[in-house]
């Protein structure tokens, strides 16, 4: 059983990778807009969406009330996590904010251990290391931040979406409902942005607007995704594979903007799928070892 969980755990956090592969395509497409109307759109829809799955679901919903702390910690880091992520975006070259951004896996398992107790084998962490390893290849930071402000925003943002998703793991070993999760944290991101926005609202036109609904979408598909990825399984066995999302968007890059990688990019895919590929070696033979 703990076995398909882990399954799971992986499939659904390739799947977010994907989603939010092409919710950052949707959000350059949108043009130069604030980074809180942009944040506001995203989780809007994500809001509506977790609220209507949940009316549908007809279930008697109820959580524990320790979880109640847990809850508005990971909207209060996710919320944090999209500002700092999408200010970064906005103000730094993009290879640079992507790397920041790409730290979030490396907090999940800190705050994991942490919080969580989940103790990180030697290969395991070799394994995060290797994938990370590949991301610099394809993405090769000059690391020369000017802004140190966005820089530090960068690194925040990587940190609180750390954070968040062990918050996560943590209310669904809670038996929080994965729904209910993404319709607080969407609620709360809105109620949080809302006041910036009507005091720094941009005209948008029809093809900007649906184009942050996309966003919106792509952003609910991989919220809710990544969220039940970290209810079924541990960070240290899953969040490898979040690397895939550099994967999906070069590709997107390739078919949308013509954006065509170079070999440092393919050495670095192939790093990072073999370190997934390690991991999940190693994950199975450990478990035949300790059952």
């Amino acid at each position: 059983m703990e076995k398909k969980q882990s399954y799971k755990g992986i499939l659904l956090i390739i799947l977010s990778a994907f989603c939010f592969a092409w919710m950052n395509a949707f959000v350059r497409m949108a043009g130069d807009l604030p980074s809180v109307q942009k944040s506001f759109f995203r989780n809007a829809v994500a809001l509506v969406i977790a609220a209507l799955t949940l009316l549908r679901e007809r279930k008697d919903f109820h959580f524990p009330k320790e979880g109640m702390g847990f809850l508005i910690l990971r909207a209060t880091f996710g919320t944090i996590g999209i500002l700092c992520n999408y200010y970064a975006v906005d103000h730094l070259v993009l290879s640079d904010a992507s790397m920041l951004n790409k730290m979030s896996p490396f907090f999940t398992i800190l705050f994991s251990w942490l919080l969580l107790k989940e103790k990180l084998k030697p290969a395991q962490a070799a394994a995060v290391l290797t994938a990370f390893g590949g991301s610099l290849l394809i993405i090769r930071p000059s690391l020369n931040f000017s802004d140190f402000s966005a820089s530090l925003a960068g690194l925040c943002g990587g940190m609180a979406a750390g954070a968040a998703y062990a918050m996560v793991r943590i209310l669904g070993q809670k038996g929080v409902s994965k729904t209910f999760i993404v319709l607080f944290f969407s609620g709360f991101s809105c109620l949080v942005t809302l006041p910036f926005l009507l005091f720094d609202y941009h005209p948008m036109t029809w093809v900007q607007l649906l184009l942050l609904l996309g966003a919106g979408l792509a952003a609910a598909g991989g919220q809710f995704s990544i969220t039940a990825a970290y209810c079924y399984a541990p960070a240290k066995e899953i969040s490898v594979y979040d690397y895939s999302q550099i994967i999906f968007a070069t590709s997107i890059g390739f078919l949308l903007f013509g954006e065509i990688p170079d070999l440092w990019s393919f050495i670095g895919y192939a790093v990072i799928i073999l370190a997934a590929v390690g991991m999940f070696w190693y994950n199975n033979i450990y478990h035949k070892e300790t059952t």
